[in-house]
This record gives structure tokens, sequence and C-alpha cells, in this order.
């Protein structure tokens, strides 16, 4: 390592957490209307939903007279069991699993948010950020409202409850059109379930149906991800639109756009990572993209190698890829622990990589004397990456490779995922080169910005708009916190 390259310092209390080097999934959102036991489906899409926040989780449900609901921190299962399930009667419902963004870590802030307002009683689930939530909330509070939360969701409730319209659903629209940032929302009153996006489509949203049964009428299911229908035996109609809000009543479904005036600007990474890769999002299979991410790198960045290997389990469907363009055998050299959670036990910190250590093993037997390829979704702050290399060489590797089926993360997000700053961003602060030498790898190589958007729209009728801001730095909204952005030293 040259004596001029010098690594942003990570705080050492973070460094035995490989999730701390991740990051961090948002939130998912689920609703159900017209099914006798929709607590009970809301728990299955929610379940299915899991990956997208791991922090909180909450139900709640209508019957036509009173919402009921029940959070809880931690994960769906031990949350919801079936004598809690039981007390949540009603043929509506929405759900919401929690990862903050914007709001504390705290019960308070759990979701779905239920509010009593002059417009009635209501509950919201939300995922994404809102970026004008402070102007939003002065005003609010000045025109008396008093929240309940941190949380940012609350602030849609709240310009609802002070809308000058005379309907609820105009109410909920122009609510939504005073609001910038990513959103994608369900929302419930006693008898009606709402569905909507924000105009740029930042975050996903998709409505199914499950067809009634001896005449009944259907179900109708919307979810972060589509992969929640698979559980619910609900087929995919379509996606909520980006500015589109969309109601569920005994009148059937209705929809009305509040604005589409902006650029489409859907989250690449959701299809990079986020999601499922069983999911469709955007319209487009996510194990589409991923697999050719990995095809894509391959070209970009071939290497001679004895395997491929892939960084479980976010980096498998591109090494999948990654191998099938290269020719070079695939295999699974590191071994995760799935009964590991976010947080265990851990010795001294001065115990160097035993939290990547208690999460994966590497197979000596197919790595030892070997030219490996590492394949990963992201190197965020390194250090997670350095460990991984390490591991790989003390099983014996001959040469360790890493490739990245992304560009360099350079800026943060602000629409829905916790992202470090900038001064905390490897790639933000350093050259491809002095993050190979810090992470100890004998190449290292990226995925193109044109390698990405195009794995992400091959083959499609209608190709989606993408938001690349954590790649380029360019924000398609323009609130947008300056000081997150700028280099420690232009803040001085």
């Amino acid at each position: 390592m040259s004596d001029a390259f010098e690594l942003p310092r990570i705080p050492e209390e973070h460094e035995a957490d490989d999730h701390f080097d991740k990051l961090r999934e948002e939130c998912g959102v689920m609703a159900i209307y017209n099914h006798p036991d929709a607590a009970r489906l809301t728990y299955w899409g929610l379940y299915s939903l899991q990956h997208r926040g791991q922090e909180s989780g909450g139900i709640a449900t209508a019957d036509g007279e009173e919402i009921l609901d029940l959070k809880g921190m931690g994960l769906v299962s031990e949350i919801f069991t079936d004598p809690v399930l039981a007390g949540l009667p009603g043929h509506l419902a929405i759900g919401h699993t929690r990862y903050s963004t914007t709001g504390d870590s705290a019960l308070l802030n759990a979701q779905p948010i239920k509010v009593e307002s002059t417009k009635g009683l209501i509950a919201i689930a939300h995922n994404g950020n809102l970026v004008n939530l402070g102007t939003a909330r002065e005003r609010l509070e000045r025109d008396g409202a008093i929240f309940q939360t941190t949380s940012d969701s609350e602030i849609i409730v709240q310009l609802i409850a002070h809308s000058k319209h005379s309907t609820l659903v105009d109410c909920i629209a122009d609510s939504l059109g005073q609001v910038d940032g990513a959103f994608s929302i369900v929302m419930m009153t006693r008898n009606r379930i709402f569905a909507a996006r924000d105009p740029h489509g930042f975050r996903p949203l998709s409505m199914g149906r499950i067809p009634g049964e001896d005449g009944a009428p259907d179900t109708f299911v919307f979810a972060s991800e589509t992969c929640a229908f698979d559980l619910l035996h609900a087929k995919y109609e379509r996606d909520v639109e980006p500015g589109e809000l969309v109601m569920v009543s005994e009148d059937g479904v209705t929809s009305r756009y509040f604005n589409k005036d902006v650029q489409e600007s859907s989250c690449i990474f959701e299809h990079v990572y986020f999601a499922r890769p069983d999911s469709k999002i955007f319209g487009r299979w996510v194990q589409k993209s991923r697999d050719e991410m990995g095809r894509q790198l391959a070209r970009e960045s071939a290497v001679p190698a004895d395997v491929i290997v892939p960084v479980p389990d976010s980096g498998v469907t591109a090494a999948i890829g990654y191998a099938s363009e290269s020719g070079i055998p695939f295999n699974f050299g590191l071994i995760r622990n799935h009964y590991v959670g976010r947080t265990f036990i851990q010795p001294e910190q001065r115990v160097r990589d035993f939290g990547v250590r208690m999460k994966l093993n590497p197979v000596r037997a197919l790595l030892e004397g070997k030219r490996v390829i590492l394949i990963d979704d992201s190197i965020i702050r390194g250090t997670t990456s350095r460990k991984i290399v390490r591991m790989v060489r003390a099983a014996g590797a001959a040469e360790v490779h890493m490739r990245i089926s992304c560009p360099p993360t350079i800026s943060p997000c602000f629409y829905g995922v916790d992202t470090p700053s900038a001064k905390d961003l490897i790639a933000a602060n350093n050259s491809v080169e002095e993050i190979r030498q810090f992470i100890e790898a004998d190449s290292l190589a990226y995925l193109s910005l044109e390698g990405v958007v195009h794995s992400c729209s091959v083959g499609d009728a209608k190709p989606v708009g993408y938001c690349t801001a954590c790649y380029t730095g360019h924000y398609p909204t323009q609130w947008v916190d300056v000081e997150e952005i700028l280099p420690a030293t232009a803040l001085v």
C-alpha cells in the first residue's frame, strides 16, 4: 500500500459489523382489501418482504367500524404470533416492515401510523424518504398540527388533515402533490385502501389480485415486491405508476394521477441489491437484471481465473452470469451461516474480522491454490471486502480478484436508503487502485455506469428511467442535504 493512501477512519466499534458496510434496506409495505383473514395475509406478505427491513414491523386492520393496529420491534415472525393475529380482525389490512431512514429507531416510529384527523381515522405505511421534510413540518406546525412521531410518514397524514379539499381522495392527492422525495405508500380508512407512488417512481409498488371463490368478490393486494404475491397465490396485475393514486372501495378500483410532470427516476439499486431476485419490479424481473450485470461485468473486466465465487447472498446471481459469460466454473467457495442475526455476542474488538467470520466461512477445498474471482454487489466503506479477501487468501487462494456488479458508490442516497455520508464512502475519496490496495485484492474492477443501465433495461419494450445518483452525484430532486454530499474538507 502506498504511503500516500489513507482511508477515512471508520470507528473501531463498527469494524466487526459487516452489515455496517452495506447499504441498509429501506422498508416494505403491504395492503389487503376484501379478505376475511386480512391480517394473516398481510403477515405472510411482510414475511416475504422481511429483507427490506428487520428493525420493526406492524399491521393495522379495519372492519368497517374501527382500525386496530399492533406494532413491535424485531422481525415479523417475532411480533406476530397466532394469538396476536387473531386479535386483528377485519377484511382490510395494511402492513409495514421497517428500517429507519428518517426518524429515530424506536417503537414510537414503527408503522403503520394511525391518526385521527378531521378527515376521519387514517392509517399509513410508507416506503421511502421525504426530502422537503423540514419546510413541510414547520408549515404544518404553524397551522396547529401536533405530531405524534418523528417519522416523515406522518407528514403526509397531517397534510391530508389540513387540506382544504372536500373529499378524502382529493385531500390525499393534494397532500401527495406537496411533498418531494421518495414515497410508495399504502393507506387505509375504515372501509377503503389507497396506494400511491411518488412522481419519480423511486420505490417499487405493485398491485395483485386473488380471485374470489364461488362467485365471491376478488381480493386486491398491494406490495413493495411481487415476491409477496407468490406466497398469497395472488396474480400480479400491474405496477402502481409514478404519480398515481389508486383507491379500492366497494365500488371497485379507481385511479387518478396527482403529478405526471416529472421524469421517471426509479432506483437502480433495487435491481442491483435491494429486491429479491424472484421479484418483478419496475416491470422487470430482478433475476434477469442481475444475471446480465454479471455477464456485462465479465465482458468489461475479464481476468484469467480458476473459479468464480459469489459473496453470498447478494452476489450469487451476478456471479452465475459472470461464470456463464466467461466460461470459468462457478462454485460456492464461501458458505453463509443463515442463523446469525444482525446482533450477536462478539469477542473483544481487538479480534479482527470476527464479525465476517461468524457469517461467512471459506471452503478450503475449493479455494486452495486457485485463482479466485470474488463477485459482490457493491463496496461501500471497504472494510467488509478487505476482510473477505483476507479470508479467501487465508484459505489458500493463489490470487484473489474482486469484481463489483455496479459502479463505485460515490454519493449518499436521500430517497429511502441509509447511506453513509460522502466522507465515509470509500469510492468518493479514493481511486479504484487505492481501493484495491486497501482491500488487498490482486485486481479490482467495477461494472460501468453504462453497463449497469444496459443490464437493467436490455430487452425491455419500454425502458425505465433510473436514478443513478449514488454513482453520479446527480440528483433528480432539488432538495438534498449538501453537507452530506460535500467532502469534509469542503465544509471547513
